[in-house]
């Protein structure tokens, strides 16, 4: 099993959902980067579960313990690890789940891959898994901050259901998208979001959604011009996420009912600087960034894990049902928001590097 991911700014997660604990070992971060486990913190914070009645009321800390790689508050160069230990696993409550398969959960799968699972809450293919992948994204979010101070990256809820926000992304702030529990900056949206979450919640039912990622700053030149091409890499870390089934930057799907006279981006001159009057392709062109704001979308499916009884089989091939018990998001959309923000760092700082390797 591959648990690793990046370049020149690698990472490599482990742990299970009802385990000891989860982290990630980061490789390849640059020395004498100042940091600290609060600057970490911050970032699983956001992330963690009990932080609104719209979440999982699993209650857990998160507290980040770095093993290595920081010395006197700055990194020295060699791998850092991390580590969050679980305090409030439940492994009991999945017992169920131990013999059943979840309906559109990874269950069947990992059982037809490896021959054996992890039952206690799904193991990696739970959304804790993440925790290492934020604890990273926070690290590379230090670095991108020293060595590109402009730039930003801001994720935000757009979509949750059939309710859809109005988002300027080329204005909105990281402080508008903490305003309310579901992170969607447009506040009329986010009050029906939810409520839809909620009624959710309440009918033992759960709701998709998409979320919008703006990168602003970002210098022309980054990526590579074949296989990891920026928005091919974007899209498998967003992709690799818990719950993601779809990725679109720029126009996206929209493209495919354009003339190309209508998407063409027209280059000028602004400030003595080659610039694009439409940013249709959403900051990138050719796989490398052109300077323009890179904008993309992610889609998230209803969470699977629900509590309404639904039909299944077991690992011996009987029929039978299964309603979910334990704790569970309703909506994996507000905690998402800091996911994406973490692997979109990740690629970007990855492809900084690679970057500055050959200028």
């Amino acid at each position: 099993m591959s648990s690793s991911f990046g370049r020149l700014f690698r990472i490599t997660t482990f742990g299970e959902s009802h385990g000891g604990g989860v982290g990630v070992v980061i490789d390849g971060c640059p020395p004498r980067i100042s940091l600290g486990e609060a600057d970490i913190q911050h970032e699983l914070d956001r992330r963690r579960p009990g932080q609104s009645a719209l979440v999982s009321a699993r209650q857990e800390a998160d507290r980040c313990e770095i093993l290595s790689g920081v010395f006197e508050g700055e990194t020295l160069g060699t791998p850092i690890a991390i580590l969050v230990r679980n305090l409030d696993a439940r492994p009991e409550a999945y017992r169920e789940m131990k013999e059943a398969f979840r309906p559109s959960h990874a269950d069947f799968t990992y059982q037809a891959k490896y021959g054996i699972r992890n039952w206690q809450g799904g193991g990696r293919a739970a959304a804790r898994e993440t925790i290492g992948r934020v604890a990273a994204g926070a690290v590379a979010q230090k670095v991108l901050a020293i060595l590109f101070p402009g730039l930003e990256i801001v994720a935000y809820v757009t979509h949750v259901y059939d309710i859809a926000a109005t988002v300027d992304s080329r204005a909105v702030t990281r402080e508008r998208v903490e305003a309310n529990p579901v992170r969607c900056p447009d506040e009329i949206a986010a009050q029906k979001m939810m409520q839809a979450i909620e009624q959710a919640r309440a009918g033992g039912d759960s709701l998709g959604g998409v979320i919008e990622c703006v990168i602003r700053g970002a210098p022309p030149g980054w990526g590579e011009p074949v296989f990891d091409k920026l928005e091919a890499d974007l899209a498998k870390a967003m992709l690799s996420l818990p719950a993601t089934k779809g990725f679109e930057i720029g126009s996206g799907f929209g493209a495919a009912a354009m003339k190309g006279s209508e998407h063409n981006d027209p280059f000028e001159i602004r400030k003595d600087e080659v610039r694009t009057a439409t940013n249709r392709s959403g900051g990138v062109q050719g796989g490398i960034s052109n300077g323009e704001n890179i904008i993309f979308r992610v889609a998230f499916k209803p969470t699977a894990t629900i509590a309404r009884e639904q039909k299944t089989v077991t690992a011996a091939k009987k029929e039978t049902t299964l309603a979910a018990r334990g704790r569970h998001d309703p909506c994996v959309l507000p905690r998402a928001v800091p996911m994406v923000d973490a692997m979109a760092s990740l690629v970007l700082c990855d492809h900084a590097l690679r970057q500055r390797s050959i200028s």
